[in-house]
Protein backbone atom coordinates (compact mmCIF):
# COMPACT_ATOMS: atom_id res chain seq x y z
CA UNK A 1 0.00 0.00 0.00
CA UNK A 2 1.17 3.53 -0.74
CA UNK A 3 1.46 6.17 1.99
CA UNK A 4 -1.59 7.86 0.51
CA UNK A 5 -3.59 4.62 0.85
CA UNK A 6 -2.35 4.11 4.39
CA UNK A 7 -3.34 7.66 5.26
CA UNK A 8 -6.85 7.05 3.98
CA UNK A 9 -7.01 3.79 5.95
CA UNK A 10 -6.21 5.72 9.13
CA UNK A 11 -8.65 8.55 8.40
CA UNK A 12 -11.46 6.09 7.62
CA UNK A 13 -10.82 4.13 10.81
CA UNK A 14 -10.90 7.33 12.83
CA UNK A 15 -14.19 8.42 11.25
CA UNK A 16 -16.01 5.09 11.30
CA UNK A 17 -14.67 3.19 14.31
CA UNK A 18 -13.67 5.76 16.93
CA UNK A 19 -16.91 7.55 17.78
CA UNK A 20 -16.53 6.53 21.43
CA UNK A 21 -12.81 7.32 21.60
CA UNK A 22 -12.13 10.96 20.63
CA UNK A 23 -8.42 10.53 21.31
CA UNK A 24 -8.13 7.78 18.70
CA UNK A 25 -10.21 9.72 16.20
CA UNK A 26 -7.83 12.66 16.59
CA UNK A 27 -4.74 10.46 16.65
CA UNK A 28 -5.75 8.74 13.40
CA UNK A 29 -6.15 12.12 11.72
CA UNK A 30 -2.76 13.29 12.96
CA UNK A 31 -1.02 10.03 12.04
CA UNK A 32 -2.52 10.15 8.54
CA UNK A 33 -0.55 13.35 7.97
CA UNK A 34 2.70 12.10 9.49
CA UNK A 35 5.28 10.55 7.16
CA UNK A 36 6.85 8.81 10.19
CA UNK A 37 3.57 7.29 11.32
CA UNK A 38 2.77 6.07 7.81
CA UNK A 39 6.25 4.57 7.47
CA UNK A 40 5.70 2.79 10.78
CA UNK A 41 2.36 1.35 9.68
CA UNK A 42 4.00 0.17 6.45
CA UNK A 43 6.33 -2.01 8.56
CA UNK A 44 3.43 -4.34 9.40
CA UNK A 45 2.88 -7.47 7.28
CA UNK A 46 0.08 -6.88 4.73
CA UNK A 47 -2.49 -8.96 6.64
CA UNK A 48 -1.77 -7.01 9.88
CA UNK A 49 -1.57 -3.53 8.33
CA UNK A 50 -4.47 -2.16 10.36
CA UNK A 51 -4.98 1.16 12.09
CA UNK A 52 -5.68 -0.52 15.40
CA UNK A 53 -2.26 -2.24 15.39
CA UNK A 54 -0.55 1.14 15.12
CA UNK A 55 -2.75 2.51 17.90
CA UNK A 56 -2.02 -0.48 20.12
CA UNK A 57 1.74 -0.09 19.61
CA UNK A 58 1.58 3.56 20.67
CA UNK A 59 -0.65 2.71 23.64
CA UNK A 60 1.80 0.04 24.82
CA UNK A 61 4.61 2.60 24.91
CA UNK A 62 2.35 4.89 26.93
CA UNK A 63 1.49 2.14 29.43
CA UNK A 64 5.18 1.25 29.70
CA UNK A 65 5.93 4.82 30.79
CA UNK A 66 8.06 5.45 27.71
CA UNK A 67 5.92 8.18 26.09
CA UNK A 68 5.15 10.84 28.73
CA UNK A 69 4.10 13.42 26.16
CA UNK A 70 1.42 11.14 24.74
CA UNK A 71 0.48 9.84 28.18
CA UNK A 72 -1.04 13.20 29.07
CA UNK A 73 -3.87 12.36 26.63
CA UNK A 74 -4.46 8.76 27.76
CA UNK A 75 -6.94 8.11 30.56
CA UNK A 76 -5.46 4.62 30.90
CA UNK A 77 -2.22 6.30 32.04
CA UNK A 78 -3.91 8.90 34.23
CA UNK A 79 -3.96 11.60 31.54
CA UNK A 80 -6.80 14.09 31.35
CA UNK A 81 -5.75 16.32 28.44
CA UNK A 82 -8.24 16.48 25.56
CA UNK A 83 -6.88 16.17 22.00
CA UNK A 84 -5.47 19.52 20.93
CA UNK A 85 -2.81 21.12 18.75
CA UNK A 86 -0.08 19.57 20.89
CA UNK A 87 -1.04 16.00 19.97
CA UNK A 88 1.02 16.05 16.75
CA UNK A 89 4.19 17.01 18.60
CA UNK A 90 3.56 14.38 21.28
CA UNK A 91 3.13 11.73 18.58
CA UNK A 92 6.29 12.84 16.79
CA UNK A 93 8.26 12.70 20.03
CA UNK A 94 7.08 9.17 20.76
CA UNK A 95 7.90 8.00 17.23
CA UNK A 96 11.39 9.46 17.41
CA UNK A 97 12.31 8.10 20.84
CA UNK A 98 10.60 4.71 20.63
CA UNK A 99 11.07 3.88 16.95
CA UNK A 100 12.92 0.51 17.38
CA UNK A 101 10.34 -0.87 19.82
CA UNK A 102 7.44 0.43 17.74
CA UNK A 103 8.84 -1.20 14.60
CA UNK A 104 9.05 -4.53 16.44
CA UNK A 105 5.41 -4.19 17.52
CA UNK A 106 4.30 -3.48 13.96
CA UNK A 107 6.39 -6.24 12.41
CA UNK A 108 5.57 -8.96 14.92
CA UNK A 109 2.55 -7.84 16.91
CA UNK A 110 -1.15 -8.50 16.47
CA UNK A 111 -4.18 -6.78 17.95
CA UNK A 112 -4.96 -9.52 20.43
CA UNK A 113 -7.82 -7.79 22.19
CA UNK A 114 -9.23 -10.84 23.99
CA UNK A 115 -12.54 -9.00 24.33
CA UNK A 116 -14.01 -10.88 27.26
CA UNK A 117 -17.44 -9.27 26.80
CA UNK A 118 -17.93 -11.23 23.58
CA UNK A 119 -18.85 -13.95 26.04
CA UNK A 120 -22.33 -12.40 25.96
CA UNK A 121 -22.67 -13.91 22.47
CA UNK A 122 -20.43 -16.95 22.95
CA UNK A 123 -22.64 -18.16 25.82
CA UNK A 124 -25.84 -18.57 23.74
CA UNK A 125 -23.79 -19.80 20.77
CA UNK A 126 -22.44 -22.72 22.79
CA UNK A 127 -25.97 -23.44 23.96
CA UNK A 128 -27.03 -23.56 20.32
CA UNK A 129 -24.28 -26.12 19.60
CA UNK A 130 -25.45 -28.31 22.48
CA UNK A 131 -29.06 -28.22 21.28
CA UNK A 132 -28.20 -28.79 17.62
CA UNK A 133 -25.91 -31.74 18.27
CA UNK A 134 -27.61 -33.24 21.32
CA UNK A 135 -24.31 -33.22 23.21
CA UNK A 136 -23.93 -31.27 26.44
CA UNK A 137 -20.20 -31.86 27.01
CA UNK A 138 -18.27 -29.53 24.72
CA UNK A 139 -14.57 -29.40 23.85
CA UNK A 140 -13.79 -25.82 22.88
CA UNK A 141 -10.92 -24.83 20.57
CA UNK A 142 -10.44 -21.06 20.41
CA UNK A 143 -8.70 -20.42 17.08
CA UNK A 144 -6.48 -17.34 17.27
CA UNK A 145 -6.89 -17.44 21.02
CA UNK A 146 -4.21 -14.96 22.10
CA UNK A 147 -4.36 -15.36 25.91
CA UNK A 148 -7.28 -17.80 25.75
CA UNK A 149 -9.66 -15.69 27.80
CA UNK A 150 -12.68 -16.92 25.81
CA UNK A 151 -12.01 -20.33 27.35
CA UNK A 152 -13.33 -19.07 30.67
CA UNK A 153 -16.71 -17.95 29.33
CA UNK A 154 -18.65 -20.28 31.65
CA UNK A 155 -16.78 -18.92 34.68
CA UNK A 156 -17.66 -15.25 34.13
CA UNK A 157 -20.67 -13.45 35.57
CA UNK A 158 -23.00 -12.52 32.69
CA UNK A 159 -25.90 -10.14 33.01
CA UNK A 160 -28.37 -9.48 30.20
CA UNK A 161 -30.62 -6.45 30.33
CA UNK A 162 -33.84 -7.04 28.38
CA UNK A 163 -35.83 -4.41 26.51
CA UNK A 164 -38.17 -4.07 29.49
CA UNK A 165 -35.24 -3.21 31.75
CA UNK A 166 -35.25 -6.49 33.65
CA UNK A 167 -31.86 -8.08 34.37
CA UNK A 168 -31.16 -11.77 33.87
CA UNK A 169 -27.99 -13.36 35.22
CA UNK A 170 -26.21 -16.28 33.59
CA UNK A 171 -22.92 -18.03 34.17
CA UNK A 172 -21.15 -17.73 37.50
CA UNK A 173 -22.44 -15.56 40.34
CA UNK A 174 -21.10 -12.06 40.91
CA UNK A 175 -18.64 -11.95 43.77
CA UNK A 176 -16.50 -8.88 43.14
CA UNK A 177 -13.65 -11.08 41.89
CA UNK A 178 -14.96 -12.75 38.73
CA UNK A 179 -15.02 -10.94 35.40
CA UNK A 180 -18.41 -9.29 34.91
CA UNK A 181 -20.10 -8.93 31.53
CA UNK A 182 -23.16 -6.75 30.98
CA UNK A 183 -25.02 -6.76 27.69
CA UNK A 184 -28.33 -5.56 26.31
CA UNK A 185 -30.54 -8.39 25.04
CA UNK A 186 -32.36 -6.85 22.09
CA UNK A 187 -35.52 -8.13 20.45
CA UNK A 188 -38.09 -10.76 21.26
CA UNK A 189 -35.94 -13.91 21.11
CA UNK A 190 -35.94 -15.90 24.36
CA UNK A 191 -33.05 -15.25 26.69
CA UNK A 192 -30.34 -17.94 26.70
CA UNK A 193 -30.77 -20.89 28.99
CA UNK A 194 -29.11 -20.80 32.37
CA UNK A 195 -26.71 -23.49 31.19
CA UNK A 196 -27.61 -26.71 29.40
CA UNK A 197 -23.99 -27.42 28.44
CA UNK A 198 -20.57 -27.70 30.05
CA UNK A 199 -16.99 -27.22 28.88
CA UNK A 200 -15.28 -30.58 29.25
CA UNK A 201 -12.05 -29.40 27.63
CA UNK A 202 -10.58 -25.96 26.90
CA UNK A 203 -7.85 -25.41 24.31
CA UNK A 204 -6.52 -22.48 22.34
CA UNK A 205 -4.50 -22.19 19.12
CA UNK A 206 -2.36 -19.21 18.22
CA UNK A 207 0.93 -18.56 16.42
CA UNK A 208 2.07 -16.73 19.57
CA UNK A 209 -0.15 -17.43 22.59
CA UNK A 210 -0.02 -14.78 25.29
CA UNK A 211 1.24 -15.81 28.72
CA UNK A 212 -0.80 -13.62 31.08
CA UNK A 213 1.68 -14.28 33.87
CA UNK A 214 4.20 -12.16 31.89
CA UNK A 215 3.65 -8.45 32.75
CA UNK A 216 4.87 -7.28 29.34
CA UNK A 217 2.49 -9.59 27.48
CA UNK A 218 -0.41 -8.62 29.72
CA UNK A 219 0.44 -4.95 29.09
CA UNK A 220 0.16 -5.60 25.34
CA UNK A 221 -3.35 -6.96 25.84
CA UNK A 222 -4.25 -3.86 27.85
CA UNK A 223 -2.76 -1.70 25.08
CA UNK A 224 -5.16 -3.26 22.57
CA UNK A 225 -8.10 -1.79 24.52
CA UNK A 226 -9.50 1.71 24.07
CA UNK A 227 -7.70 4.07 26.50
CA UNK A 228 -10.87 5.55 28.00
CA UNK A 229 -12.50 2.22 28.91
CA UNK A 230 -11.63 1.43 32.53
CA UNK A 231 -14.41 -1.18 32.68
CA UNK A 232 -12.82 -3.27 29.93
CA UNK A 233 -9.39 -3.00 31.56
CA UNK A 234 -10.77 -4.25 34.88
CA UNK A 235 -12.70 -7.05 33.16
CA UNK A 236 -9.61 -8.19 31.27
CA UNK A 237 -7.50 -8.21 34.44
CA UNK A 238 -10.10 -10.28 36.31
CA UNK A 239 -10.53 -12.71 33.42
CA UNK A 240 -6.77 -13.20 33.15
CA UNK A 241 -6.60 -14.01 36.85
CA UNK A 242 -9.46 -16.52 36.50
CA UNK A 243 -8.11 -18.29 33.43
CA UNK A 244 -4.77 -18.78 35.15
CA UNK A 245 -6.64 -21.01 37.63
CA UNK A 246 -8.57 -23.03 35.03
CA UNK A 247 -7.41 -26.31 33.46
CA UNK A 248 -6.69 -25.32 29.88
CA UNK A 249 -3.99 -25.57 27.22
CA UNK A 250 -2.73 -22.95 24.78
CA UNK A 251 -0.95 -24.41 21.77
CA UNK A 252 1.60 -22.45 19.73
CA UNK A 253 1.50 -23.37 16.04
CA UNK A 254 3.05 -21.76 12.99
CA UNK A 255 0.19 -23.28 10.99
CA UNK A 256 -2.90 -23.13 13.18
CA UNK A 257 -5.15 -24.47 10.45
CA UNK A 258 -3.12 -27.67 10.16
CA UNK A 259 -3.21 -28.04 13.96
CA UNK A 260 -7.01 -28.32 14.15
CA UNK A 261 -7.26 -31.96 13.04
CA UNK A 262 -4.64 -33.36 15.47
CA UNK A 263 -6.46 -31.60 18.30
CA UNK A 264 -9.79 -33.02 17.19
CA UNK A 265 -8.72 -36.64 16.80
CA UNK A 266 -7.08 -36.55 20.24
CA UNK A 267 -10.28 -35.65 22.08
CA UNK A 268 -11.91 -38.06 24.53
CA UNK A 269 -14.94 -39.97 23.34
CA UNK A 270 -18.38 -38.44 23.77
CA UNK A 271 -17.48 -34.75 23.66
CA UNK A 272 -18.69 -32.35 21.00
CA UNK A 273 -15.77 -30.56 19.31
CA UNK A 274 -16.37 -26.83 18.81
CA UNK A 275 -14.15 -24.54 16.78
CA UNK A 276 -14.55 -20.90 17.80
CA UNK A 277 -13.41 -17.90 15.79
CA UNK A 278 -14.24 -14.39 16.93
CA UNK A 279 -12.79 -11.49 14.97
CA UNK A 280 -10.05 -13.70 13.56
CA UNK A 281 -11.01 -14.17 9.90
CA UNK A 282 -10.55 -10.42 9.33
CA UNK A 283 -6.82 -10.95 9.78
CA UNK A 284 -6.41 -13.93 7.44
CA UNK A 285 -5.30 -13.63 3.85
CA UNK A 286 -7.61 -14.99 1.17
CA UNK A 287 -5.66 -18.24 0.70
CA UNK A 288 -5.61 -19.04 4.42
CA UNK A 289 -9.27 -18.12 4.77
CA UNK A 290 -10.20 -20.54 1.97
CA UNK A 291 -8.04 -23.27 3.53
CA UNK A 292 -9.60 -22.78 6.97
CA UNK A 293 -13.09 -23.00 5.51
CA UNK A 294 -12.27 -26.16 3.54
CA UNK A 295 -10.61 -27.74 6.59
CA UNK A 296 -13.53 -26.96 8.89
CA UNK A 297 -16.07 -28.38 6.44
CA UNK A 298 -14.04 -31.55 5.92
CA UNK A 299 -13.68 -32.09 9.66
CA UNK A 300 -17.36 -31.40 10.18
CA UNK A 301 -18.29 -34.16 7.75
CA UNK A 302 -15.69 -36.65 9.03
CA UNK A 303 -15.52 -35.90 12.75
CA UNK A 304 -18.59 -33.82 13.65
CA UNK A 305 -16.76 -30.52 14.18
CA UNK A 306 -19.09 -27.58 14.85
CA UNK A 307 -17.79 -24.12 13.93
CA UNK A 308 -19.06 -21.06 15.77
CA UNK A 309 -17.97 -17.87 14.03
CA UNK A 310 -18.44 -14.31 15.24
CA UNK A 311 -17.15 -12.14 12.44
CA UNK A 312 -18.09 -9.39 10.01
CA UNK A 313 -21.08 -10.68 8.01
CA UNK A 314 -19.14 -10.90 4.74
CA UNK A 315 -16.78 -13.34 6.44
CA UNK A 316 -19.09 -15.13 8.85
CA UNK A 317 -21.90 -16.23 6.52
CA UNK A 318 -21.24 -18.24 3.37
CA UNK A 319 -24.48 -20.09 2.63
CA UNK A 320 -27.02 -18.66 5.05
CA UNK A 321 -29.00 -15.52 4.27
CA UNK A 322 -27.75 -12.58 6.30
CA UNK A 323 -30.69 -11.13 8.25
CA UNK A 324 -31.16 -7.39 8.65
CA UNK A 325 -29.61 -5.71 11.63
CA UNK A 326 -31.92 -5.23 14.62
CA UNK A 327 -33.21 -1.84 15.66
CA UNK A 328 -30.41 -0.50 17.84
CA UNK A 329 -30.67 1.82 20.83
CA UNK A 330 -30.03 5.50 19.99
CA UNK A 331 -26.59 5.43 21.61
CA UNK A 332 -25.37 2.49 19.48
CA UNK A 333 -24.22 2.33 15.85
CA UNK A 334 -24.12 -0.51 13.36
CA UNK A 335 -20.38 -0.08 12.73
CA UNK A 336 -18.56 -3.44 12.87
CA UNK A 337 -21.69 -5.33 13.91
CA UNK A 338 -20.75 -8.99 14.38
CA UNK A 339 -22.73 -11.83 12.83
CA UNK A 340 -22.68 -15.15 14.69
CA UNK A 341 -23.12 -18.36 12.73
CA UNK A 342 -23.03 -22.09 13.43
CA UNK A 343 -21.66 -24.33 10.68
CA UNK A 344 -21.78 -28.11 11.07
CA UNK A 345 -22.67 -31.35 9.35
CA UNK A 346 -26.31 -32.42 9.29
CA UNK A 347 -27.73 -35.35 7.32
CA UNK A 348 -24.44 -35.81 5.49
CA UNK A 349 -24.18 -32.22 4.27
CA UNK A 350 -22.88 -28.93 5.57
CA UNK A 351 -25.52 -26.80 7.25
CA UNK A 352 -25.04 -23.16 8.19
CA UNK A 353 -27.30 -21.39 10.66
CA UNK A 354 -27.37 -17.71 11.55
CA UNK A 355 -27.46 -17.41 15.34
CA UNK A 356 -27.71 -13.65 15.70
CA UNK A 357 -25.94 -10.31 15.83
CA UNK A 358 -23.87 -8.64 18.51
CA UNK A 359 -21.83 -5.54 19.14
CA UNK A 360 -18.14 -6.37 18.43
CA UNK A 361 -17.39 -5.77 22.12
CA UNK A 362 -20.53 -7.50 23.40
CA UNK A 363 -22.45 -4.39 24.50
CA UNK A 364 -25.62 -5.74 22.88
CA UNK A 365 -26.82 -9.08 21.56
CA UNK A 366 -29.75 -9.69 19.19
CA UNK A 367 -30.33 -13.42 18.83
CA UNK A 368 -32.35 -15.05 16.09
CA UNK A 369 -35.78 -16.21 17.16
Amino acid sequence: MTHEELGELLRRFGREECSREPLYAALCAVAAGSAWALALLAEAPPEQRKANLLLAALHERVLAGAAPGLAAYYRSAGGERAPDAGLAAALAGCLEREWPTLVQHLRHGATQTNEVARGAAIWPALGAVARATGRRRLALLDFGCSAGLNLGVDQYALRYRADDGACHDRGAPRDGVRAEIESRWLGAAPLPDAGDWQLAQRDGLDPAPVDVTDPARLRWLQACLWPHDATRRERLARAAAQVRQLPHRLHAADDCIAAIEPWLVGLPAGVQPVLLTSWVLYYLGSADLARLRATADRLALRHGLAWVAGELPALSARDATVPPLPALPPDETAASATLWTLRRAAAGAIDEQVLGWSHPHGRWVAWAG
